[in-house]
Protein backbone atom coordinates (compact mmCIF):
# COMPACT_ATOMS: atom_id res chain seq x y z
CA UNK A 1 0.00 0.00 0.00
CA UNK A 2 0.92 3.24 -0.83
CA UNK A 3 2.14 6.11 1.99
CA UNK A 4 -0.73 8.28 0.32
CA UNK A 5 -3.55 5.34 0.64
CA UNK A 6 -1.52 4.91 4.33
CA UNK A 7 -2.56 7.88 5.04
CA UNK A 8 -6.06 7.68 3.19
CA UNK A 9 -6.90 4.90 5.53
CA UNK A 10 -5.67 6.63 8.58
CA UNK A 11 -7.59 9.46 8.02
CA UNK A 12 -10.82 7.82 7.26
CA UNK A 13 -12.03 7.74 10.26
CA UNK A 14 -14.02 10.97 9.78
CA UNK A 15 -16.09 9.25 7.51
CA UNK A 16 -16.91 6.46 10.09
CA UNK A 17 -20.58 5.60 10.48
CA UNK A 18 -22.60 5.22 13.84
CA UNK A 19 -22.07 1.58 15.15
CA UNK A 20 -25.50 0.79 14.50
CA UNK A 21 -25.28 1.18 10.78
CA UNK A 22 -23.75 -2.06 8.79
CA UNK A 23 -22.99 -2.37 5.27
CA UNK A 24 -23.92 -4.50 2.73
CA UNK A 25 -23.92 -5.30 -1.39
CA UNK A 26 -26.88 -5.71 -3.24
CA UNK A 27 -27.57 -7.11 -6.69
CA UNK A 28 -29.67 -4.77 -9.13
CA UNK A 29 -29.84 -5.25 -12.65
CA UNK A 30 -26.24 -5.09 -14.13
CA UNK A 31 -24.67 -3.64 -10.95
CA UNK A 32 -23.63 -4.60 -6.95
CA UNK A 33 -24.14 -1.67 -4.71
CA UNK A 34 -22.28 -0.92 -1.83
CA UNK A 35 -24.75 0.39 1.41
CA UNK A 36 -24.99 1.59 4.57
CA UNK A 37 -28.15 1.11 6.49
CA UNK A 38 -28.99 2.51 10.27
CA UNK A 39 -31.41 3.79 12.82
CA UNK A 40 -35.08 3.25 12.88
CA UNK A 41 -38.28 5.28 11.84
CA UNK A 42 -39.10 7.06 7.92
CA UNK A 43 -36.59 5.84 5.44
CA UNK A 44 -34.41 8.21 4.23
CA UNK A 45 -31.80 7.42 1.21
CA UNK A 46 -28.87 10.16 0.99
CA UNK A 47 -27.07 10.18 -2.90
CA UNK A 48 -23.77 11.44 -3.09
CA UNK A 49 -22.05 13.02 -6.44
CA UNK A 50 -18.65 13.31 -7.98
CA UNK A 51 -15.71 13.91 -6.11
CA UNK A 52 -16.93 11.94 -2.91
CA UNK A 53 -18.52 8.85 -2.07
CA UNK A 54 -21.23 8.22 0.38
CA UNK A 55 -18.75 8.83 2.86
CA UNK A 56 -19.95 12.02 2.39
CA UNK A 57 -22.63 11.78 4.23
CA UNK A 58 -21.21 10.44 7.92
CA UNK A 59 -22.03 13.26 9.88
CA UNK A 60 -25.76 13.44 8.54
CA UNK A 61 -26.66 9.92 8.71
CA UNK A 62 -25.42 9.88 12.54
CA UNK A 63 -27.66 12.91 13.06
CA UNK A 64 -30.73 11.71 10.88
CA UNK A 65 -30.26 7.97 12.52
CA UNK A 66 -31.90 9.27 15.57
CA UNK A 67 -35.22 9.17 14.08
CA UNK A 68 -35.11 7.88 10.61
CA UNK A 69 -34.09 4.66 8.83
CA UNK A 70 -30.56 5.90 6.60
CA UNK A 71 -29.82 4.56 3.72
CA UNK A 72 -26.56 5.87 2.28
CA UNK A 73 -25.19 4.11 -0.98
CA UNK A 74 -22.60 4.85 -3.49
CA UNK A 75 -23.96 4.88 -6.93
CA UNK A 76 -22.81 2.76 -9.54
CA UNK A 77 -19.51 3.35 -10.69
CA UNK A 78 -18.14 4.92 -7.82
CA UNK A 79 -16.99 4.14 -4.31
CA UNK A 80 -17.36 0.62 -3.33
CA UNK A 81 -19.90 -0.29 -5.70
CA UNK A 82 -19.30 -1.96 -9.12
CA UNK A 83 -18.07 -0.64 -12.08
CA UNK A 84 -20.44 -1.59 -14.82
CA UNK A 85 -19.79 -1.00 -18.69
CA UNK A 86 -23.16 0.87 -18.90
CA UNK A 87 -25.98 1.71 -16.88
CA UNK A 88 -25.29 5.52 -15.53
CA UNK A 89 -28.03 7.35 -17.23
CA UNK A 90 -29.63 8.64 -14.13
CA UNK A 91 -33.30 6.92 -14.66
CA UNK A 92 -31.50 3.68 -15.15
CA UNK A 93 -28.86 4.45 -11.20
CA UNK A 94 -32.97 5.61 -10.12
CA UNK A 95 -34.31 1.83 -10.74
CA UNK A 96 -30.17 0.89 -8.70
CA UNK A 97 -32.11 2.79 -5.68
CA UNK A 98 -35.30 1.51 -6.47
CA UNK A 99 -34.09 -1.97 -6.48
CA UNK A 100 -31.91 -1.08 -3.43
CA UNK A 101 -34.42 -0.13 -1.21
CA UNK A 102 -36.93 -2.89 -2.59
CA UNK A 103 -34.20 -5.39 -0.93
CA UNK A 104 -33.88 -4.18 2.30
CA UNK A 105 -38.01 -4.11 2.75
CA UNK A 106 -38.32 -0.65 2.47
CA UNK A 107 -41.41 0.64 -0.36
CA UNK A 108 -41.83 4.44 1.11
CA UNK A 109 -38.78 7.29 0.99
CA UNK A 110 -37.24 10.65 1.55
CA UNK A 111 -34.67 11.27 -1.24
CA UNK A 112 -31.62 13.35 -0.53
CA UNK A 113 -28.90 14.37 -3.05
CA UNK A 114 -26.05 16.37 -4.21
CA UNK A 115 -24.35 17.30 -7.53
CA UNK A 116 -24.93 13.81 -8.99
CA UNK A 117 -26.73 12.71 -6.81
CA UNK A 118 -29.41 14.97 -6.88
CA UNK A 119 -30.02 14.51 -10.66
CA UNK A 120 -30.46 10.62 -9.36
CA UNK A 121 -32.78 11.68 -6.69
CA UNK A 122 -34.97 13.79 -9.04
CA UNK A 123 -35.00 11.00 -11.99
CA UNK A 124 -35.94 8.83 -8.53
CA UNK A 125 -38.90 11.28 -7.88
CA UNK A 126 -40.03 11.49 -11.37
CA UNK A 127 -39.91 7.98 -11.84
CA UNK A 128 -41.21 6.64 -8.82
CA UNK A 129 -43.27 9.59 -7.39
CA UNK A 130 -45.76 6.98 -5.84
CA UNK A 131 -43.07 6.12 -3.55
CA UNK A 132 -41.29 9.18 -2.58
CA UNK A 133 -42.12 11.36 0.37
CA UNK A 134 -39.96 14.38 0.08
CA UNK A 135 -36.87 15.39 -2.22
CA UNK A 136 -33.59 17.06 -1.26
CA UNK A 137 -31.65 18.44 -3.98
CA UNK A 138 -28.74 20.27 -2.92
CA UNK A 139 -26.88 22.31 -4.92
CA UNK A 140 -26.77 21.02 -8.84
CA UNK A 141 -28.37 22.06 -11.95
CA UNK A 142 -30.44 18.77 -13.28
CA UNK A 143 -29.85 18.36 -17.03
CA UNK A 144 -32.70 19.68 -19.68
CA UNK A 145 -34.73 21.48 -16.82
CA UNK A 146 -34.68 25.24 -17.49
CA UNK A 147 -32.34 27.81 -17.29
CA UNK A 148 -30.32 24.20 -18.47
CA UNK A 149 -29.45 25.65 -22.28
CA UNK A 150 -27.72 28.61 -20.13
CA UNK A 151 -26.09 26.90 -17.44
CA UNK A 152 -24.85 24.46 -19.25
CA UNK A 153 -22.79 27.10 -21.35
CA UNK A 154 -20.75 27.62 -18.33
CA UNK A 155 -16.97 27.49 -19.03
CA UNK A 156 -17.00 26.15 -15.44
CA UNK A 157 -18.84 23.09 -16.50
CA UNK A 158 -16.19 21.75 -19.14
CA UNK A 159 -15.95 18.76 -17.29
CA UNK A 160 -19.82 17.29 -18.09
CA UNK A 161 -18.51 16.33 -21.89
CA UNK A 162 -15.05 15.69 -20.88
CA UNK A 163 -14.33 12.10 -21.00
CA UNK A 164 -13.13 9.12 -23.72
CA UNK A 165 -9.61 7.00 -23.57
CA UNK A 166 -7.22 9.74 -24.02
CA UNK A 167 -9.18 11.95 -21.35
CA UNK A 168 -8.91 8.90 -19.67
CA UNK A 169 -5.25 8.45 -20.18
CA UNK A 170 -4.47 12.00 -19.37
CA UNK A 171 -5.73 11.45 -15.29
CA UNK A 172 -4.46 7.93 -14.99
CA UNK A 173 -1.98 8.83 -12.25
CA UNK A 174 -2.82 11.64 -11.89
CA UNK A 175 -6.44 11.52 -10.09
CA UNK A 176 -5.75 14.09 -7.60
CA UNK A 177 -4.59 16.71 -9.69
CA UNK A 178 -7.74 16.07 -11.11
CA UNK A 179 -10.04 16.23 -8.33
CA UNK A 180 -8.18 19.05 -6.69
CA UNK A 181 -9.64 20.95 -9.46
CA UNK A 182 -13.25 20.32 -8.35
CA UNK A 183 -12.08 20.74 -4.57
CA UNK A 184 -10.72 23.97 -5.31
CA UNK A 185 -12.58 25.93 -8.12
CA UNK A 186 -16.14 25.16 -6.45
CA UNK A 187 -15.15 25.69 -3.03
CA UNK A 188 -15.91 29.03 -1.42
CA UNK A 189 -12.88 28.14 0.92
CA UNK A 190 -11.11 25.14 -0.95
CA UNK A 191 -9.21 24.53 2.56
CA UNK A 192 -12.60 23.16 4.15
CA UNK A 193 -12.22 20.10 1.70
CA UNK A 194 -8.86 19.00 4.17
CA UNK A 195 -5.96 16.97 2.76
CA UNK A 196 -7.70 14.14 4.68
CA UNK A 197 -10.26 14.31 2.81
CA UNK A 198 -8.71 14.91 -0.43
CA UNK A 199 -6.26 12.02 0.44
CA UNK A 200 -9.81 9.68 1.24
CA UNK A 201 -11.32 10.42 -2.14
CA UNK A 202 -8.55 10.15 -4.77
CA UNK A 203 -8.20 6.72 -2.89
CA UNK A 204 -11.03 5.34 -4.22
CA UNK A 205 -10.93 7.43 -7.92
CA UNK A 206 -7.56 5.56 -8.30
CA UNK A 207 -8.84 2.46 -8.49
CA UNK A 208 -9.09 0.88 -11.89
CA UNK A 209 -12.10 1.82 -13.72
CA UNK A 210 -13.15 4.56 -11.61
CA UNK A 211 -12.18 7.38 -13.82
CA UNK A 212 -14.20 5.68 -16.85
CA UNK A 213 -16.97 5.11 -14.62
CA UNK A 214 -16.68 8.74 -13.35
CA UNK A 215 -16.93 9.64 -16.58
CA UNK A 216 -19.56 8.05 -18.13
CA UNK A 217 -21.69 9.97 -15.14
CA UNK A 218 -21.00 12.48 -17.20
CA UNK A 219 -21.41 11.60 -20.85
CA UNK A 220 -24.72 10.48 -20.15
CA UNK A 221 -25.80 13.96 -19.25
CA UNK A 222 -27.12 14.16 -23.16
CA UNK A 223 -29.90 11.45 -22.33
CA UNK A 224 -30.32 12.53 -19.02
CA UNK A 225 -31.65 15.73 -20.20
CA UNK A 226 -33.99 13.92 -22.96
CA UNK A 227 -35.51 12.15 -20.18
CA UNK A 228 -36.29 14.99 -17.79
CA UNK A 229 -37.73 16.78 -20.35
CA UNK A 230 -40.28 14.48 -20.57
CA UNK A 231 -40.31 14.09 -16.86
CA UNK A 232 -40.78 17.69 -15.90
CA UNK A 233 -44.14 17.53 -18.32
CA UNK A 234 -45.36 16.04 -14.95
CA UNK A 235 -44.91 18.19 -11.97
CA UNK A 236 -43.94 16.47 -8.53
CA UNK A 237 -46.29 17.16 -6.46
CA UNK A 238 -44.30 15.62 -3.19
CA UNK A 239 -42.53 18.54 -0.90
CA UNK A 240 -39.06 19.43 -2.51
CA UNK A 241 -36.32 21.22 -0.95
CA UNK A 242 -33.84 23.13 -3.13
CA UNK A 243 -30.57 23.85 -1.10
CA UNK A 244 -28.17 26.01 -2.69
CA UNK A 245 -24.59 27.10 -1.85
CA UNK A 246 -24.40 30.95 -1.75
CA UNK A 247 -20.86 30.52 -3.65
CA UNK A 248 -22.12 28.19 -6.05
CA UNK A 249 -25.80 27.15 -7.66
CA UNK A 250 -27.17 29.38 -4.76
CA UNK A 251 -30.74 30.54 -5.42
CA UNK A 252 -30.49 28.44 -9.34
CA UNK A 253 -31.28 25.49 -7.64
CA UNK A 254 -35.15 26.63 -6.13
CA UNK A 255 -35.41 28.36 -10.11
CA UNK A 256 -34.57 25.09 -11.69
CA UNK A 257 -36.96 22.72 -9.37
CA UNK A 258 -39.96 25.18 -9.52
CA UNK A 259 -40.27 24.25 -12.93
CA UNK A 260 -40.49 20.74 -12.12
CA UNK A 261 -42.40 20.54 -8.77
CA UNK A 262 -45.16 22.40 -7.34
CA UNK A 263 -44.06 22.52 -3.60
CA UNK A 264 -40.90 24.05 -3.46
CA UNK A 265 -39.02 25.42 -0.29
CA UNK A 266 -35.48 26.85 -0.90
CA UNK A 267 -32.32 27.43 1.23
CA UNK A 268 -29.54 29.12 0.14
CA UNK A 269 -26.53 28.18 2.74
CA UNK A 270 -24.27 31.04 3.74
CA UNK A 271 -20.69 31.09 3.16
CA UNK A 272 -20.65 27.92 1.42
CA UNK A 273 -19.46 26.73 -1.68
CA UNK A 274 -20.97 23.50 -4.08
CA UNK A 275 -19.11 20.77 -1.15
CA UNK A 276 -21.92 21.76 1.63
CA UNK A 277 -21.03 18.80 3.63
CA UNK A 278 -17.44 20.13 3.74
CA UNK A 279 -18.08 23.62 3.71
CA UNK A 280 -21.12 24.50 6.11
CA UNK A 281 -22.06 20.67 7.71
CA UNK A 282 -24.27 22.05 10.71
CA UNK A 283 -26.34 24.34 8.58
CA UNK A 284 -26.62 21.50 5.99
CA UNK A 285 -27.69 19.21 8.24
CA UNK A 286 -30.44 21.10 10.07
CA UNK A 287 -31.70 21.84 6.76
CA UNK A 288 -32.51 19.04 5.48
CA UNK A 289 -33.64 17.90 9.00
CA UNK A 290 -35.79 20.14 9.99
CA UNK A 291 -37.54 19.67 6.70
CA UNK A 292 -38.06 15.49 6.62
CA UNK A 293 -39.07 17.03 10.08
CA UNK A 294 -41.63 19.49 8.50
CA UNK A 295 -40.51 22.05 10.76
CA UNK A 296 -40.72 25.94 9.59
CA UNK A 297 -37.36 26.49 7.16
CA UNK A 298 -36.44 29.91 6.50
CA UNK A 299 -34.08 30.95 3.62
CA UNK A 300 -31.00 32.20 4.70
CA UNK A 301 -28.55 34.23 2.81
Amino acid sequence: MSLAALAAARASSKFVFPANFHTQEIHTDGATIHVRVGGQGPAVVLLHGFGDTGDMWAPMAAELARDHRVVVPDLRGMGLSSHPADGYEKKTQAADIRSVLTQLGIDRVAIVGHDIGATVAYAYAARYSDKTDQLVVMDAPVPGIPPWDEIVRSPALWHFSFGGPDAERLVAGRERIYLDRFWNEFAGDPSKIDEATRLHYTAFYAKPGAMHSAFAQFLSIPKDAEDNKVSMMTKLTMPVLAIGAAKAFGANVAIIMRHAAENVTEVVIANSGHWLMDEQPTATIAAVHNFLDRKTITQSH
